[in-house]
């Protein structure tokens, strides 16, 4: 063989090698890619929850406080029918 042809096989070869190595990251690329849309809608929903919770949060509070307030009072007006 000649040198021009030895060094077309090694140029094909080197192309060969970087065609695969691109291909494997735009496969990788595309598996993060997937990953992160994956992530992101999870998170959402997470986020959702969340505000679902502390909301219900809220309103448990609201209603102790309630219940609270209405059990005071009537301690209150046990403590004076006693008096």
């Amino acid at each position: 063989m000649t040198d021009t042809t030895t060094d077309k096989m090694t140029k094909q070869t080197t192309d060969m090698r970087l065609s695969e190595q691109i291909a494997q990251l735009e496969d990788q690329l595309n598996d993060v890619l997937e990953l992160l849309e994956s992530l992101s809608s999870e998170n959402a929903v997470l986020k959702a929850r969340e505000n679902q919770l502390l909301h219900e949060r809220s309103e448990l509070h609201h209603r102790n406080d309630k219940v609270r307030s209405q059990v005071e009072s009537m301690i209150q007006r046990l403590k004076t029918m006693e008096s």
